[in-house]
């Protein structure tokens, strides 16, 4: 499993398979809340994260594509696009320095 410190994260990608809105609105959402830890979010499609991104956030269903896609990233994968606990841990381990994994 890949690792990375949360003190580390500096760029989020919010990865999607065919540019759904509820993908766009949990990339808007992490940006307000990840915005204090001096952490970008940015959007993407599965096929197409940025080489310089340092976790890569995806819906479950795309979880195993994403980390075949791409095995030296952290990939976070999630079921509902709010309030997902994945996210509450994202931001805990950011603010905390703490190690994240996926």
């Amino acid at each position: 499993m890949t690792t990375i410190q949360g003190s580390d994260v500096k760029k989020v990608v919010v990865a999607c398979d065919a540019g759904m809105g509820s993908s766009v609105l949990l990339t808007s959402q992490l940006q307000r809340t990840l915005k204090p830890y001096g952490v970008t979010v940015e959007h993407a499609q599965v096929d197409r994260v940025p080489a310089d991104a340092d976790v890569v956030v995806c819906h479950a269903g795309l979880l195993d594509r994403a980390r075949g896609n791409l095995p030296d990233k952290v990939v976070v994968g999630f079921q509902m696009f709010m309030g997902d606990p994945a996210f509450t841990r994202l931001e805990q381990a950011i603010k905390e320095g703490e190690t994240l994994g996926g």
